[in-house]
């Protein structure tokens, strides 16, 4: 059934068509009155030749000068908090909202002879600019450089920090980041003001002629001419004019409203995730070629940072590590693990971080000093470059010749099971192909301080498998310490010496993969395990739960009044559709509320009003047996001695 589109509501439709007739009649009557048999005489007369030569000449410098003002003041405004900063935007629109003629007896109190900077400027440097060739640049500068201003912070203000972020945790001084990776993300938005720019200088007419006088071949720009034919010959005016408005039609029409629209580099999705380019590209980390096994060569760095880390703020803990150790971080949404990491890099004003590399404090060091490399949740691939240029950007910041550079990206690519995508950029890469292209960028950098911020959340199982295993042969031979953000408990224990679990900013636990693996202290990680974890209180015979439901009886107890979690294991919880009448000490009433297949097992969530939510698992074969449905009543039990109580 075809969707109807809304109808539109009378009361708006009538003003704006008027509105359009409004803008389009003056058009209409250039057109309509223009003498087409002599527009070619109009504007081959040489004072018209001369007025445009000037024109360009005039509007050219002002775009030049536009640039080389207005470039850094749209990133000021864009990326620096500083007082004034409403004031400054101000200024900048100013000239926009100004009469033109105002602006030129402004520029000629500014900068004519009796001005403030005139007699100053005549005086130490012999420069005029009233009633001369380069009064009319800086008129048309004064009223053309905002649309430049405006454009590009929009576009700056849009694209994703990640981006800058990333190059300078790869070794990219501020000048660099800025030369090779915002300006070239930004380009369509510079592109575009630069245009409106050197339209409008093109176009100017009020500060020119109020400013710079009216003396041909020196500051009769064409639409000064325009406006002394109007007085002698209508036709010819008619005809230059359509001159000027053919060409501003012409940079409207070739932007096609580029100036608003978002940089290529903006986030596609508000979670930060790369969206999948199977669909557009062909290609498939299932069709690729199969990743090659671990190299024997992989690079032994032989320097040893050990790490020493005092966070505070809204992360407060203090990390160390030895050289070579890889600390998975895991904890909640929220919990910090994202701002530990920028604090490491001082990316963050949220938490502070005094950091100590291998005995050497790097806490003063700007992010691009610290070699300390990041790869963030969606990767931040650079969408200007290709595969081959983003993994050889960070030894290119650190010196490194070209041709090496790329010689050695390509290793990485080939090691990540990439390398014949080397010449793609990301947006013709998937998701997963770009993760490993990511991956392979930050080893290429050889850091000290390795932050990997869920590095394999975008790989399918059997890529992942290959990609851990490339990343633990390399993590073998790493001088340095890792730290990897990750909610997957197979690399928590597979990839990680140390397992780091933050709540609320906090380090709650901090120990080897296998302690928190059998003692987890936090609620959301014994869960990420798939244990049932009940916070409360202990008592003389097990724990009090949190919300107030019965007490767990446990075979150990602990003091009472110790802050503590009960973990039960699913495979220990029983499921009766009847009371049992045996031996387990723990027995609640409940309803089934999800049953889901995890391998050969059957996970079943029953809730009670007697017991916090409880995760049993069972065989299926024991599903059919016990008739088991979604809203089945049932009774779970747990063995005393299968309840263990971890203080927290």
């Amino acid at each position: 059934m075809r969707r109807l589109a809304p109808r539109t509501p009378v009361a708006l439709a009538l003003p704006a068509l008027a509105a359009v007739a409004f803008l389009l009649l003056p058009l209409v009557g250039v057109l309509s009155r223009t003498s087409w048999g002599d527009v070619g005489a109009h504007l081959g007369t040489p004072e018209a030749v001369e007025a445009l030569k000037l024109s360009l000449v005039v509007s050219f410098w002002s775009l030049g000068l536009s640039l080389l003002l207005g470039v850094p003041l749209a990133w000021l405004l864009a990326r620096v908090s500083f007082p004034g900063k409403a004031l400054v935007r101000s200024l900048v629109l100013l000239p926009m909202v100004l009469p033109p003629t105002v602006g030129g007896v402004a520029l000629l109190l500014a900068f004519g002879r009796r001005g403030v900077l005139g007699p100053w400027l005549e005086d130490w440097f012999g420069v005029t600019l009233p009633f001369h060739t380069s009064g009319a640049v800086v008129a048309a500068t004064f009223v053309a450089m905002p649309f430049l201003v405006i454009t590009l912070e929009g576009a700056l203000a849009g694209l994703d920090r990640r981006y800058e972020e990333t190059a300078a945790s790869l070794g990219a001084s501020p000048f660099r980041v800025f030369r090779t990776v915002t300006l070239p993300i930004v380009a369509p938005g510079l592109v575009a003001g630069a245009a409106l720019t050197w339209a409008r200088a093109l176009g100017e007419f009020g500060a020119t002629i109020t400013f710079a006088g009216n003396l041909p071949g020196r500051t009769q720009t064409l639409p000064l001419q325009v406006y002394l034919l109007l007085q002698e010959q209508p036709e010819a005016a008619t005809s230059v004019s359509l001159l000027l408005l053919a060409v501003a039609m012409a940079v409207l029409v070739a932007l096609r409203g580029r100036w608003s629209a978002a940089p290529r580099g903006h986030a596609p999705a508000a979670t930060g995730r790369r969206p999948d380019a199977d669909a557009r590209t062909g290609a498939d980390d299932r069709t690729a070629p199969p990743l090659p096994e671990p190299a024997a060569d992989v690079p032994d760095d032989s320097g040893r940072w050990a790490l020493h880390a005092e966070v505070t703020g809204f992360a407060a803990l203090v990390l160390e590590a030895p050289p070579g150790t890889t600390v998975a971080v895991v904890g909640p949404n929220g919990a910090g693990k994202t701002t530990l990491l920028r604090a490491l890099l001082a990316l963050t004003d949220r938490a502070h971080a005094r950091l100590a590399l291998g005995g050497t404090d790097v806490t003063g060091l700007p992010p691009h000093r610290r070699q300390v490399a990041w790869v963030p949740q969606d990767g931040a691939l650079f969408p200007h470059l290709t595969a081959l240029a983003n993994t050889a950007y960070g030894p290119r910041a650190h010196g490194v010749p070209r041709g090496e550079a790329a010689k050695d990206a390509q290793r990485w690519l080939d090691r990540l099971g990439v390398g014949h995508l080397a010449h793609r950029r990301p947006a013709q890469l998937s998701g997963g192909q770009a993760q490993r292209v990511a991956l392979a960028r930050v080893l290429a950098t050889r850091p000290r301080l390795l932050l990997l911020d869920e590095p394999l959340a975008a790989l399918d199982q059997t890529t992942r498998a290959h990609v851990r295993h490339t990343l633990r042969r390399h993590l073998d031979g790493f001088g340095g310490v890792c730290l990897i953000v990750t909610h997957d408990p197979v690399e928590a224990v597979s990839l990680a010496d140390r397992v780091l679990v933050l709540e609320a900013g906090r380090a709650l636990q901090y120990a080897s993969p296998a302690e928190v693996t059998r003692h987890p202290r936090s609620p959301w990680v014994a869960r990420m395990l798939g244990r049932n974890a009940w916070p409360g209180t202990a008592t003389a015979d097990g724990l009090a739960p949190s919300d107030g439901t019965t007490t767990v009886v446990a075979a150990e107890p602990l003091p009472v009044g110790t802050d503590a979690l009960a973990i039960i294991a699913p495979e220990a919880v029983s499921l009766h559709r009847d009371r049992p009448t045996g031996s387990p000490r723990n027995v609640w009433p409940g309803t089934v509320r999800e049953i889901t297949a995890v391998g050969s097992r059957m996970r079943v969530l029953v809730t009670s009003d007697e017991a916090p939510d409880l995760v049993a698992e069972i065989t299926p074969a024991a599903a059919v047996d016990l008739g088991l449905a979604d809203g089945a009543a049932v009774f779970t039990g747990v063995k005393a001695t299968e309840v263990a109580l971890v203080p927290r």
